[in-house]
């Protein structure tokens, strides 16, 4: 008898847990997507110039390549890109104030008809990654193509390992603008121009000032670039209502969750850290003939398997929470109740998040063994071996946290541990300030449907060095793009199509208005 009442005791609990986890699933404040109204003025297909696309065509052909070697670079591209703009956009040009910092960033300042509100700045950059495999004057040479802007998109090669036009070509061809920099991130920084441009020819004059600031070196740390931009700001004890910079995209419906059938708007709120370290590993060497049991490479493999092994603890920080809320409601009802239930099915949820690259980055620090090296003759071990490995660190953990953890993985072997370089993750700006509502405002009007939602952003930003003159900071690109189309950044093939530049520019023009 007292047997079957603990049993009945347990069922009506298990019974009770089950209607509270189903109460709190089907009570959650899911985000509901409403489409906007003003969806037949600016969605669907936007018209777009051939002066505009010719004109970022022209600036794609321009190789402004920097270097991890600032010194080494070489800056005539880079005086031609800045001629090229002034004789490109001699509106802007003589309606702005300009201002060049440190010979290369560029910055302009539109005024407003209110001074007493604060400013907002617009970000890119010009610099571009270097292209394996290809001769810089074989890329002069390339021949202009320009195909009528009205010609249908054509399907693409997904595995392709190769450019089908020159990486500077500039190439406008089936419904795209091929080039190295067309996504990162020429497209955005002509985008903003043609946007500002086009309000001029309007007699558009905005409310706040507006001000933009193009780097020349962000995809080498931004340190001549944005720095110095970001302190010429300072200097003027200019504070900014907003900053937008690149970051997040409009996700492709079922690009990366399955069951999202929707277009994502991921807005950065924030963005990782990162910390890479060399570790030297002590061993015996000599030859290989005599090997000890255990040799440095060893014991570089067994620290290796710890830091892959061993990773970060994951946690569900609050812009990923919001990120739930607003997708969850599209998501399945299983997902929906983890996503609701924290409370007690955290755990499993981190655990559902962990399982691929894309979301498992959401949730923790990130380990990534990027280099190992030996000996450097087949028959001879070395009596030290070294590893690098690259942290990107989640907001809430520090540089620090992560140096303590690979010492205690660590403990046991004889090591040498060096930073190579480190930058503690940015702060988190508010998703319920105005210059977050103009994202959501901008982008319901030309993606209507859309689901816009605060995120982090998982790569480094110039946006970062921006911290000194605003508390709100956003890191957003507003293309629409599918996974395979997101790996062309820094890749073979890089793109963009017509279609995502024309609503770039629209997007840009609703934003400054």
């Amino acid at each position: 008898m007292k047997l079957s009442k603990i049993f009945l005791g347990i069922a009506i609990l298990a019974l009770v847990l089950f209607l509270i986890l189903i109460i709190k699933t089907y009570t959650y404040p899911f985000k509901k997507i409403v489409e906007s109204q003003e969806k037949d003025k600016t969605s669907g297909t936007i018209s777009i110039m051939d002066e505009s696309l010719q004109r970022l065509a022209g600036g794609i052909r321009i190789p402004t390549i920097s270097t991890t070697d600032y010194e080494e670079t070489n800056f005539k591209p880079f005086d031609e890109f800045k001629q090229y703009l002034r004789d490109s956009y001699p509106r802007v040009y003589n309606s702005l104030e300009t201002t060049t910092i440190n010979n290369y960033g560029l910055v302009f300042h539109w005024k407003g008809k209110n001074s007493t509100k604060k400013p907002i700045l617009f970000l890119s950059h010009y610099d571009v990654v270097p292209v394996t495999g290809y001769d810089l004057d074989t890329i002069k040479n390339s021949p202009i193509i320009f195909q009528p802007k009205d010609t249908p998109i054509a399907p693409i090669q997904e595995n392709k390992n190769s450019w089908d036009y020159s990486p500077f070509s500039g190439a406008v061809v089936d419904g795209r603008i091929y080039g190295r920099g067309t996504l990162d991130m020429k497209g955005m920084l002509f985008s903003i121009l043609e946007a500002a441009d086009q309000l001029l020819k309007e007699g558009f004059e905005p409310e706040q000032d507006l001000w933009f600031a193009f780097g020349h070196d962000e995809e080498v740390s931004g340190k001549q670039g944005a720095v110095n931009i970001a302190q010429f700001f300072k200097s003027k004890n200019i504070e900014f209502e907003a900053v937008y910079d690149e970051g997040g995209f409009i996700i492709a419906p079922h690009s990366i969750l399955e069951s999202i059938g929707k277009p994502m708007a991921l807005v950065g709120v924030g963005e990782k850290g990162f910390l890479t370290l060399n570790i030297e590993v002590e061993g015996i060497g000599g030859h290989s003939s005599m090997p000890p049991e255990k040799s440095s490479l060893v014991y570089a493999a067994e620290i290796i398997e710890l830091l892959n092994s061993t990773q970060m603890d994951a946690e569900i920080i609050e812009p990923i929470n919001n990120f739930l809320k607003n997708v969850g409601g599209e998501m399945g009802f299983t997902s929906r109740m983890a996503i609701a239930n924290q409370w007690l099915l955290q755990p499993v949820l981190i655990k559902s998040l962990s399982k691929t690259p894309a979301s498992n980055a959401l949730v923790r620090t990130t380990t990534a063994i990027t280099m190992a090296k030996g000996s450097d003759a087949p028959n001879v071990l070395s009596t030290t071996a070294e590893i690098t490995v690259n942290f990107r660190i989640l907001p809430g953990n520090t540089v620090k946290q992560v140096m303590d953890h690979v010492e205690n993985l660590c403990k046991g072997y004889k090591v040498n541990i060096k930073t190579i370089s480190s930058r503690e993750p940015s702060k988190i700006s508010s998703s319920q300030t105005d210059g977050f509502k103009k994202i959501e405002s901008a982008v319901n009007k030309i993606y209507p449907g859309a689901i816009i939602s605060p995120y982090i952003t998982i790569g480094g930003t110039d946006a970062y060095k921006y911290q000194i003159v605003s508390n709100n900071i956003y890191r957003f690109m507003p293309i629409m793009v599918n996974q395979f189309e997101q790996r062309t950044i820094h890749n073979e093939n890089e793109h963009i199509s017509i279609d995502n530049y024309s609503k770039m520019i629209a997007y840009f023009k609703e934003l400054m208005q």
